[in-house]
């Protein structure tokens, strides 16, 4: 049995403000640092023990894994980052408050820019701060494959071949790994894994703070999949989750 777990960063100071978040580099709050500690210490209770661990170019998930790792005294492990496993840049959407965009857009078009499959917010110019070309983190890295803007479908097309040359090979010679990452980055992995369709993929929503637990046989085949935690807890961090860009 092969166990992979997916855990989306504690809460950050922006998600707290209800801000469309992306690329920015934004630290966690206070709950996003407890929320880390305790998904160590529910993956501890779980029996699990990884032997190396992914995570994004953006502190929040960097921390998160960290805060994580320290509860499971397993800090010493292998971490690989990679740019590719950022969150979906959100464009000029960065910065501004959803439930506001959602009283001047509608609600329905904020759920299409957070949650279509392949409808993008408007693209940044490369001149403007909030740009990756702009960041010192990425100069090293081939300018024109930096995203100025996102759907979940160009997420997933920069993700999945970082899966299967990376994270799967890992998977398959490690036994127990854990991508510690974001919301929509982790959607596609989720939306790979289990054959989600293009329309349903707008109804899955990840809570900050919570190891979701994937289990393969030996023939990477999936066998199960679920949240660790108290399911009446999770279902309600759910909901608030897709509320977010609601008036």
């Amino acid at each position: 049995m092969k166990r992979l777990v997916l855990l989306r960063h504690g809460e950050s100071e922006w998600n707290k403000l209800n801000l469309f978040t992306g690329w920015t580099n934004v630290d966690l709050t206070e709950q996003g640092c407890a929320e880390a500690k305790k998904a160590g210490e529910v993956m501890k209770k779980e029996g699990l023990v990884f032997k190396k661990a992914f995570t994004s170019y953006l502190k929040r998930a960097i921390k998160t894994l960290n805060f994580a790792l320290d509860s499971m005294d397993l800090d010493w492990i292998p971490v690989e980052k990679d740019w590719r496993l950022n969150e979906k840049h959100y464009g000029s959407l960065q910065g501004l408050n959803k439930s506001e965009t959602a009283e001047k857009y509608g609600e329905e078009q904020v759920l299409i820019w957070r949650r279509s499959y392949d409808v993008p917010p408007a693209a940044l110019e490369t001149t403007d701060e909030r740009a990756p070309q702009q960041d010192s983190r990425y100069a090293a890295f081939d300018q024109s494959a930096l995203p100025l803007t996102e759907s979940l479908k160009d997420t997933i097309e920069r993700i999945l071949p970082y899966w299967e040359n990376h994270i799967k090979p890992a998977l398959e010679q490690e036994g127990e790994i854990i991508v510690a990452a974001h919301g929509n980055s982790l959607r596609g992995i989720v939306k790979h894994l289990k054959g989600i369709s293009d329309e349903d993929i707008v109804n899955l929503n990840l809570p900050t703070g919570i190891p979701y637990l994937f289990e393969f046989d030996d023939n990477m085949n999936l066998v199960s999949d679920r949240f660790l935690g108290d399911a009446e807890e999770i279902r309600k961090l759910q909901e608030a989750v897709a509320n977010q860009g609601k008036k």
